[in-house]
């Protein structure tokens, strides 16, 4: 459970531009989905949410099931693993769709917690730590919506606007290539206007997929990057903890006190973004794995044909895909070592200094900091960059069958 400050009076007057600079990009990715959990309770706003969450659910849908059923109904192996990979896309983003959902009522707290958190805050060197990991979890939250909406929205598009002739019982005709396969006994979407309909509704249906992927993964950035910020602040006053400490002990009782407090409001807050993003991380790290997979098949495939622009279209979604697991396993690494250096500069203060009952607060500090509160994927794999180097190694073992059993 989050401990609160909220009976603490407001220090920083700056608090709401400050937490609403950390959280913009947030707020822009999940809203036009009807993910963001705002403070309103309004039934307006609740029934304009719904309607949003029920489009959004509708056009992942239309896109989904036409592709499942062409990839059952096809014999073509080939065409089969042609459409695997946008499939997996849009089935991974639908769960993870759903989880941010459900967990809005998470995320609500941690924005909240965020927001006191900036409320609190008293010192200038304080704020300037917390300004510049806010600023870096917006850099990894661009970053990823550059690649992610670059990579996977310039493929629908390349492959929207390149004509495909076929033939149909002997007559020749000229259609629009659709980005993922869709079944024809639905609705023959060969011809038109149903092939420039389906075409629309598809690219539509892209641009939502890629905004739940960059609005999950930027939700985690910012998260994690504000409890490092916090826990950098919580170093700085565990070194300053000595400071007139022969002088002053109640004054250095109290400060401890503030430590020991603030360590357990940052370890709950850490905990929560546990509960938030294991699932998403679990869903993504298989996701990713076989994304790299088939992207590294189909560059293969189609590189003898020389088509610059597939083979730039493909790299382009290599390396959001690649980004997309990284930035996690980033994160959750230098999340996991900020939270272990608690204890680190615990022991490294002079605590020799400290009077002895002070000093065995310390021990308690070194304790909790041991038992790391870590970032999992379905609470059974730690993410790390070892993980991301399991996850590449793991995908090109996978190409590597998928070369010897079809080519």
């Amino acid at each position: 459970m989050l401990h609160s400050f909220r009976a603490f009076p407001t220090h920083n007057i700056a608090y709401e531009r400050d937490s609403d600079y950390s959280i913009q990009l947030n707020r822009w990715f999940l809203k036009p989905l009807g993910a963001w959990p705002g403070a309103t309770t309004s039934v307006i706003d609740r029934i304009l949410s719904r309607c949003i969450q029920f489009v959004c659910y509708s056009l992942i849908v239309i896109t989904l099931i036409p592709c499942a059923l062409y990839i059952m109904r096809e014999p073509d192996v080939q065409l089969k693993l042609k459409a695997f990979g946008p499939m997996i896309h849009w089935l991974i983003s639908g769960v993870n769709y759903c989880s941010l959902l459900l967990h809005s009522y998470d995320i609500r707290k941690c924005v909240d917690h965020m927001r006191d958190d900036w409320r609190v805050v008293e010192r200038t060197r304080d704020r300037e730590v917390m300004l510049r990991n806010a600023k870096f979890g917006r850099f990894i939250s661009s970053f990823c919506a550059i690649f992610m909406q670059g990579g996977v929205c310039s493929y629908s598009i390349v492959t929207a606007i390149t004509p495909v002739v076929i033939q149909i019982d002997n007559i020749t005709i000229t259609t629009h290539q659709l980005p993922c396969p869709f079944y024809i006994k639905f609705v023959d979407a060969r011809y038109s206007p149903a092939n420039e309909i389906v075409v629309c509704l598809q690219l539509l249906s892209a641009v939502i997929v890629n905004s739940v992927t960059v609005g999950a993964c930027s939700l985690a950035a910012v998260f994690a990057t504000h409890a490092c910020g916090q826990l950098s602040i919580l170093m700085i006053r565990l070194d300053e903890l000595v400071e007139g400490a022969e002088d002053k002990r109640e004054i250095t009782h109290q400060k401890l006190a503030f430590i020991v407090e603030h360590h357990l409001r940052v370890l709950s807050f850490v905990s929560q973004i546990e509960a938030i993003m294991h699932q998403i991380c679990l869903v993504e790290l298989w996701c990713c794995t076989t994304d790299i997979c088939l992207l590294g098949y189909y560059t293969i495939t189609e590189w003898y044909l020389h088509d610059i622009k597939t083979l730039l279209t493909y790299f382009t979604i290599f390396v959001a895909k690649s980004g997309n697991i990284f930035i996690y396993c980033y994160i959750a690494e230098i999340l996991t070592d900020q939270c272990q250096k608690i204890g680190e500069m615990a022991y490294m203060t002079k605590w020799y200094r400290l009077h002895h009952k002070i000093a065995l607060g310390l021990i308690l500090i070194i304790s909790r900091s041991n038992a790391v509160i870590k970032i999992t994927a379905g609470k059974m794999i730690q993410l790390s960059i070892a993980t991301f180097g399991d996850v590449m190694k793991t995908a090109f073992v996978y190409l590597n069958i998928l070369r010897t059993v079809t080519m």
